[in-house]
């Protein structure tokens, strides 16, 4: 065990390239699937938060679930969707993702982050006083300014919907192994690279793998809790 250790901190401290190169294509996957799910669940959040329709509340219910939604689960659908025998996979359109394809991936974990970004931002929307809605409308603002205003007053909670996006999908195992196949070089990242190592013995790379998806998740979570407000000696 200390041996392994010891050969994982070498790994790290040495940047060995296979280490590096598993690393990097975890933060482009995660990356880019953090930046469409934000980029459609903050406004689908303040839409939520703000507007009363006649479905809202099966829509919010909806929403939940998909907080809630099994990550592997949504690996088989995606992977049903892009099959040769899915309704993707049969159009051959340009834009649509291959299977076992970072593409695939980033679909996957934007499916898994999206209810969680529009979740926390919808709730972070609602927090906000309803008198300054009132005053900003009694102003004479249109509904696109109340909006960026209040989305602004939540700011806080918007970047912790974020924060709780990121860590939803970087820990991600059983979608992006199921969509992406764990290929070498092209679809190896940190989760699936530390199933495969620890199968094959090789727990000096696992640990150091490891530890840096620890250290990732770490820092995520201190950041959320230092946006709310607490410390980590309360």
């Amino acid at each position: 065990m200390l041996q392994d250790l010891t050969q994982a901190v070498e790994f790290i401290v040495g940047r060995d390239a296979a280490l590096l190169e598993i690393v990097g294509l975890s933060l482009r996957v995660t990356g880019t699937a953090l930046l469409f799910s934000t980029l459609l669940g903050i406004p689908l959040g303040v839409f939520l938060g703000l507007k009363r329709f006649v479905a809202r509340r099966l829509v919010i219910a909806f929403l939940y679930t998909g907080m809630g939604f099994p990550p592997v689960v949504v690996g088989l659908g995606v992977y049903m969707l892009l099959s040769r025998s899915g309704p993707l996979g049969r159009v051959g359109w340009a834009f649509v993702p291959s299977l076992f394809t970072p593409a695939a991936m980033v679909l996957a974990q934007t499916i898994i982050a999206l209810p969680m970004v529009a979740g926390f931002t919808m709730a972070a929307v609602m927090a906000v006083d309803p008198g300054l809605r009132q005053q900003v409308q009694a102003l004479g603002a249109t509904s696109w300014q109340t909006g960026l205003t209040i989305l602004l007053e939540a700011r806080m909670g918007v970047v912790t919907a974020i924060i709780a996006g990121f860590g939803s999908i970087i820990s991600e195992v059983g979608a992006v192994m199921m969509v992406g196949g764990n290929i070498e070089h092209s679809t190896r990242v940190l989760t699936t690279a530390i199933v495969l190592e620890t199968n094959k013995g090789d727990f000096g790379l696992a640990i150091a793998l490891g530890l840096i998806l620890l250290a990732l998740t770490f820092v995520a979570n201190v950041a959320m809790l230092r946006l709310q407000g607490r410390t980590l000696d309360r």
